[in-house]
């Protein structure tokens, strides 16, 4: 068994391996830049772990889990073009650093790359894992769609928002930890239980990434604190804060988000204030719980011996364990 420092090593250091071409620079430094900044590279361990629960080996999982990082990374370039974001993991955006049609021109060429790493997968695991590979960007693509319907939608509700982020979010981490386990060779149903496992996870994860948003510390969390607000993007905050504000708070925060020419400071501050007096933080930390909860139970159905779950759990709690 492979503890989780080991899976993040392989994938790190398969990574620095993975070879992009040099020309045209402009295409390709870009992308080097995109991939190079980091993260948790947390669909890729969770691909390494899913596929060790079940198999010793891991070697023939980390072309499919390179792919899965790199997808996901362009997803990221494209959506920071879509937000006007500055700011990724602490770091100036391709997009702010290089400008829209080069974040577009690399994002795309990351797509490719991304499948050219895919399809170096095992011929008798392919057309399985070709098959989850592309539920998982296709539900991208339908929850970033519905994300953008929700800017002109006055009224969202909360099951057409974690419609929407079990779309956007859960389903890369269902599906990166659904194609780790057909690679170990898992059964059909365990298959599908550490599917169940990755989506309550994914959505506490991305709930998670809600609340950090507005609560969280920008040395720590790596993006603007309020942004989502000044931009006024739909999250679970948004709305369980329309949902419960009442008579002039609720006046208040349509206001807010109606403003034209706020200063942003202050509509985060007073924003945060409706927030605060709703006990919006206290709801969505305990969803946040509740989902990792279902998660867990989701892992314990799972045909293996406890012992081969260690490295999952570990990186279920890394995954959550990020501070504000």
């Amino acid at each position: 068994m492979y503890n989780l420092e080991q899976l993040s090593d392989l994938v790190e250091k398969s990574l620095i391996a993975f070879s992009i071409p040099n020309e045209p620079q402009n295409l390709y430094k870009p992308i080097r830049y995109a991939i190079a900044s980091g993260g948790k590279r947390i669909r890729p361990v969770l691909t390494l772990a899913g596929c060790n629960a079940f198999s010793q080996t891991v070697d023939h999982a980390i072309f499919p889990a390179l792919a899965l990082e790199v997808f996901h990374n362009f997803t990221l370039v494209h959506d920071d073009i879509m937000d006007n974001a500055p700011l990724r993991r602490n770091h100036p955006t391709v997009y702010a650093k290089w400008g829209q049609n080069t974040a577009i021109l690399s994002g795309d060429a990351m797509n490719v790359l991304a499948y050219q790493l895919l399809g170096r997968t095992s011929k008798e695991f392919l057309p399985q894992v070709f098959s989850v590979f592309n539920t998982i960007a296709l539900g991208v693509c339908e929850g970033q769609q519905m994300d953008m319907d929700f800017e002109s939608s006055q009224f969202v509700t909360q099951e057409e928002y974690l419609k929407m982020i079990e779309l956007k979010t859960a389903v890369l981490v269902k599906g990166a930890l659904e194609i780790g386990a057909i690679l170990g060779g898992a059964s059909s149903a365990d298959v599908n239980r550490i599917g169940e496992f990755g989506m309550n996870l994914g959505l506490a994860f991305q709930l998670q990434d809600d609340l950090l948003d507005t609560y969280g510390d920008v040395s720590v969390f790596g993006k603007r604190i309020g942004g989502d607000i000044v931009a006024n993007k739909k999250t679970y905050l948004t709305v369980r804060g329309f949902n419960l504000a009442k008579g002039k708070q609720l006046d208040l925060l349509n206001s807010y988000f109606k403003a034209q020419n706020l200063e942003p400071e202050k509509k985060i501050f007073e924003v945060k204030k409706i927030y605060d007096e709703c006990g919006v933080k206290e709801i969505t930390e305990q969803k946040i719980q509740e989902y990792f909860d279902l998660s867990l139970k989701a892992l314990e159905k799972i045909s293996v011996k406890p012992e081969k779950k260690e490295t999952l759990i570990c990186l279920a709690e890394k995954i959550m364990d990020r501070k504000k």
